[in-house]
């Protein structure tokens, strides 16, 4: 079942970054972005697919308003992650069936993702649901 996320839920959010997605960030800190996030509903889409009778966190998807000067308005996929055991069930199919829904609801006429390198089983996975790998490119980050 597809459900929105609520704060409620940062435990399983939390431990399915950590596992599949391998981002370690703190739980405390996790909460707080959670919290901020889903009170920018205008610019953030958020929901998970939750087992119907366990209550289980199978999976989640988190998208938010991607513009530019040079191009139409667009949702970028930030994360989509599902469970290791649930991986080829259809949960992240269904996630994206979601989030392509809520775009062509809201006026959007494509989304877009990156995907690292070495992620070829969701590679495989994104052309396999009608996504088009357009570009290779490097990822540049400075702290401050």
């Amino acid at each position: 079942m597809i459900r929105p996320i609520t704060e409620n839920d940062i435990y399983e959010l939390y431990t399915i970054n950590k596992e599949e997605l391998g981002y370690d960030y703190p739980l405390e800190k996790s909460l707080a972005q959670l919290r901020k996030i889903l009170n920018d509903s205008n610019h953030h889409f958020l929901t998970l697919y939750e087992n119907e009778t366990s209550q289980k966190v199978l999976g989640y998807v988190h998208a938010e308003i991607y513009e530019e000067i040079y191009a139409e308005p667009t949702l970028n996929v930030l994360a989509l992650a599902v469970t290791s055991d649930d991986q080829n069930t259809g949960v992240g199919a269904k996630l994206m069936r979601w989030l392509e829904d809520t775009a062509v609801a809201n006026g959007f006429t494509s989304i877009r993702l990156n995907s690292g390198m070495t992620r070829e089983n969701a590679h495989g996975f994104y052309e396999h649901i009608g996504y088009t790998h357009t570009k290779d490119q490097k990822k540049f980050i400075k702290k401050l």
